[in-house]
């Protein structure tokens, strides 16, 4: 990875996190609708992030890791992820979507107890606190956040972090201009806003929708990334849109001191330019602001 050249007015990114999501994995690769090779496409949004080179601090999937909660289908995605995160030398957060069985995801993936009980966490990153938030809902496609998980989250929050909080969880606190998108929304969101408000949290993660999309929340920016599977076609008219095999992608969360940025990764195996590089960033890291300028001038020219 070539180490980063500052050549504005930003620094560096305190930290960095890799946001995947809506696996939905099947036991036995079997393929999601009869059409979807979920393992295939996985394997390919990984092999994207991977030759991004970043080193992220965390990766983090956002739900619905398999698609009916299959032990086998945990253990598979597990054997598919765990390398690519020992290699980024990074811890993998791994969130409860409503197509996820808690007990499995316990034992199967987590190497827990099984049980029916919220999957929560909190990770340190070097003073970015992650927190993760399990809006299933045992049984239904809705999400929720009951009484007993917000109140443990207060608790969690009364105590800034020095770099603030991300919220991780599958359900996104957005609306949707998708027909019917509105029965699987996250319910009672007005409790979670309430317990939120006010404190160091600074962005929030999620998945569910299977696109890309971003808004705001009780204040706090919300970025929702699309499926590894599969992801809905937007460019048909809202009352007809539907999967597609196409449009997969992923996020590099950036955390600044001021700013958190999420950049969305098309996995897509197209023809890429070669006009800048890594030597010639080099190279530029050499001359005075005013020869940067003249340089770039003649590389757009």
């Amino acid at each position: 990875m070539v180490a980063r050249v500052p050549f504005g007015q930003y620094p560096p990114a305190r930290r960095t996190l890799l946001h995947l999501s809506d696996t939905h994995l099947l036991a036995g690769n079997r393929a999601l609708g009869g059409r979807f090779d979920t393992a295939a496409n996985l394997a390919r949004t990984l092999e994207a992030a991977e030759a991004t080179g970043i080193r992220p601090d965390a990766v983090v999937f956002t739900g619905d890791l398999t698609d009916l909660g299959e032990p086998e289908a945990y253990r598979a995605l597990r054997a598919a992820v765990e390398p690519v995160a020992e290699r980024l030398g990074a811890p993998v957060v791994w969130v409860a979507g409503n197509h996820d069985e808690r007990p499995a995801m316990r034992s199967a993936l987590l190497d827990q107890d099984a049980s029916q009980h919220p999957i929560t966490g909190v990770w340190d990153l070097a003073g970015l606190r992650l927190v993760a938030l399990d809006s299933s809902v045992p049984g239904w496609h809705h999400g929720d956040l009951d009484t007993a998980q917000l109140e443990w989250l207060r608790g969690v929050l009364a105590t800034p972090a020095p770099l603030g909080t991300i919220l991780a969880l599958h359900h996104p606190p957005l609306p949707s201009h998708v027909p019917l998108f509105d029965i699987l929304e996250l319910r009672d969101q007005g409790r979670f806003a309430e317990v939120i408000a006010g404190t160091d949290v600074r962005a929030i993660l999620a998945g569910h929708l299977h696109y890309s999309t971003s808004g705001t929340f009780a204040g706090v920016p919300v970025s929702v990334a699309a499926a590894t599977c599969y992801t809905m076609n937007l460019a048909r008219a809202a009352v007809d849109v539907n999967g597609m095999d196409a449009g997969q992608s992923f996020h590099l969360v950036h955390v600044y001191d001021d700013t958190i940025t999420h950049a969305v990764v098309p996995v897509v195996d197209a023809p890429t330019g070669d006009v800048f590089s890594a030597e010639w960033v080099e190279r530029m890291s050499r001359l005075t602001p005013e020869q940067r300028l003249e340089e770039f001038s003649r590389k757009r020219g």
